[in-house]
């Protein structure tokens, strides 16, 4: 009826659509590049705006040094989460697309273990991030011995997470 087509190296039709099928993953792959790409646009905006802001303001003092600075931390705990979906997004192009793609070494794929442990650096360092912004902005009435405390085992549990998932000659 045509549904297999077989030869010397040819698969059935069926395994041939199946084998095509990765080709949707292209579609989260393009969206998570664009939607990177939109994070890091609008959050350099907001850097280049706050700058601007202050230096035309006219006013320099420790309250509003600290304003920019809690500022800018949170613009880089957004361009963090960018650069994750942007990781995300090469690393399922790489292992559903072409495996060809060159990357650098820190962001190569081969399989799904290396994206996982790649997402999870980089919530550890927006973790890290975090705790930074809320070390920063402390006016002290918040406790932050619980909030670092609780990010603190959310890190160790995916450390120990990572350390688990590869092998040690990795």
């Amino acid at each position: 009826m045509g549904v297999e087509q077989e030869g010397p190296g040819r698969l059935p039709l069926i395994g041939r659509a199946i084998g095509a099928g990765r080709y949707v993953v292209l579609f989260p792959a393009l969206a998570g590049v664009i939607a990177s790409l939109a994070l890091m646009i609008y959050e350099t905006l907001i850097i280049l705006a706050g700058v601007v802001r202050i230096v035309l303001g006219g006013r320099v003092s420790q309250d509003e040094v600290k304003i920019l600075a809690v500022g800018l931390i949170q613009a880089m705990d957004i361009l963090l989460i960018a650069i994750a979906m942007y990781m995300i997004s090469v690393g399922l192009y790489a292992l559903f697309v072409d495996h060809r793609v060159r990357l650098p070494k820190w962001l190569e794929v081969h399989d799904f273990d290396d994206l996982k442990g790649n997402l999870i650096s980089v919530v550890i360092a927006v973790l890290a991030v975090l705790f930074l912004r809320e070390a920063v902005a402390w006016d002290g009435t918040r406790d932050l011995l619980v909030l670092g405390i609780s990010i603190g085992l959310v890190v160790a549990a995916l450390t120990f997470y990572l350390g688990k998932a590869r092998p040690p000659d990795q």
